[in-house]
């Protein structure tokens, strides 16, 4: 039997936390214009039984949104600036009460509709309704350390993106004014304070919207989606790296090595140093009968990432199994070091400390698990956990 492969994919979400900030410094990078490189496709192998994927809806506004702008943003432009009033009736006085939630890539009238969504949902669903109110809007992306998470044998690298309102204004000091331009970040601002940012065009955002969306389909076993959103991501920003190893993962999966290869030499071409594409090019090469390649490119990949992502977890469910708690709690306390908010990581090392009988501390984890959990299926799951250890608790008390 043929061991299982795990691929690796980008994914933009990351926790949310509402931070406000002004908008000191950003990088503005030129890119060179990268033609869509049709010889990647291959439209015959996948059935398309749903309609293309549709750039304009991702920004759509409802009939709802426009009467929430109506209502709750135009009633206090009179006492406070655009950006001001916008940011008020969406996250300060909180009446949409929104609900982080990775599980899925909503677009605006969708997040709105559900009051729910992932970072790059909430951004697109903020940009339609500046949009809408005919405010000035950039995006930026966020330099931030490097953050994983999985899904069985899919490995997502996380990245982050922002937006900001309105254009640059200074005052006669030459103090850059808020009143003219605000910055709103999902994320704790104590995780981007200082980070580096570069501004990135609209396009980039529908490329990252779909690249998101083709992931979240092969993690649900949707190939034929996946292949349609993957291609949607590369003909809205063929410069945009992350799609052509998203669809190199579409054909690994399904038996297409050849094209998976080509996707994956195309993203190295454009950023040769990527780790994500540089994982899944060495399975391609060996696929496709390429070993001296893949030894060369498993060489430098290990250069670069001595430890790749869940290298420590898998060794800590290996000791698992082996019933070694106290060797799996170090290798989960090592990826700990790596990701401390991960909620995964602290599921497993509160169950090794159960297993050992430090109960007082698997309760610490699984409570840490809980509150950095990312999708209603996670928190229910260690609630649950924590239910049932809180009923052991009671008995032995």
């Amino acid at each position: 039997m043929k061991p299982q492969h795990s691929f690796s994919l980008t994914h933009l979400m990351r926790g949310c936390g509402l931070a406000i900030c002004l908008l000191l410094s950003a990088c503005s990078t030129t890119k060179v214009q990268v033609n869509v490189p049709q010889h990647l496709f291959n439209d015959a192998a996948f059935a398309q039984s749903t309609p293309a994927p549709n750039p304009q809806a991702i920004f759509q506004v409802s009939d709802e949104m426009r009467q929430f702008i109506a209502k709750e943003i135009v009633t206090q432009i009179r006492s406070s600036s655009h950006q001001r009033a916008l940011f008020n009736a969406l996250y300060t006085k909180a009446q949409l009460k929104l609900e982080y939630d990775s599980s899925y890539t909503r677009n605006a009238s969708e997040t709105f509709a559900s009051r729910s969504g992932n970072c790059l949902s909430l951004v697109i669903m903020t940009a339609a309704i500046a949009k809408e109110m005919g405010l000035d809007i950039s995006y930026q992306n966020v330099f931030v350390p490097e953050m994983w998470s999985r899904s069985g044998a899919l490995y997502f690298n996380v990245g982050h993106v922002n937006i900001v309102l309105g254009k640059r204004h200074f005052d006669d000091r030459n103090h850059l004014d808020k009143n003219y331009q605000m910055t709103i970040d999902f994320y704790p601002p104590e995780d981007t304070a200082g980070q580096r940012t570069v501004e990135i065009a609209e396009n980039t955002i529908v490329s990252m919207y779909f690249n998101n969306r083709a992931a979240e389909s092969i993690s649900a076993g949707k190939l034929e989606q996946a292949y349609q959103f993957a291609r949607a991501a590369i003909n809205a920003d063929p410069s945009f790296v992350a799609p052509y190893n998203t669809l190199a993962v579409v054909y690994l999966r399904s038996k297409q090595a050849e094209l998976a290869y080509a996707s994956l030499s195309h993203a190295l071409q454009l950023e040769p140093s990527n780790k994500v594409a540089m994982s899944n090019i060495i399975q391609a090469a060996e696929e496709t009968g390429r070993d001296e390649e893949a030894k060369r490119f498993s060489t430098r990949l290990a250069s670069l990432q001595p430890f790749p992502p869940f290298h420590f977890f898998k060794l800590g469910m290996k000791a698992m199994e082996e019933m070694d708690y106290r060797v799996a709690k170090q290798h989960f306390q090592k990826e700990l070091d790596r990701a401390p908010d991960y909620h995964e990581f602290h599921f497993w090392i509160g169950m090794a400390h159960l297993r050992l009988g430090e109960v007082k501390l698997a309760e610490q984890h699984f409570n840490a698990a809980k509150s950095n959990s990312t999708s209603s299926k996670d928190h229910a799951i260690y609630s649950a956990k924590l239910d049932r250890l809180n009923a052991l608790k009671s008995q032995i008390n």
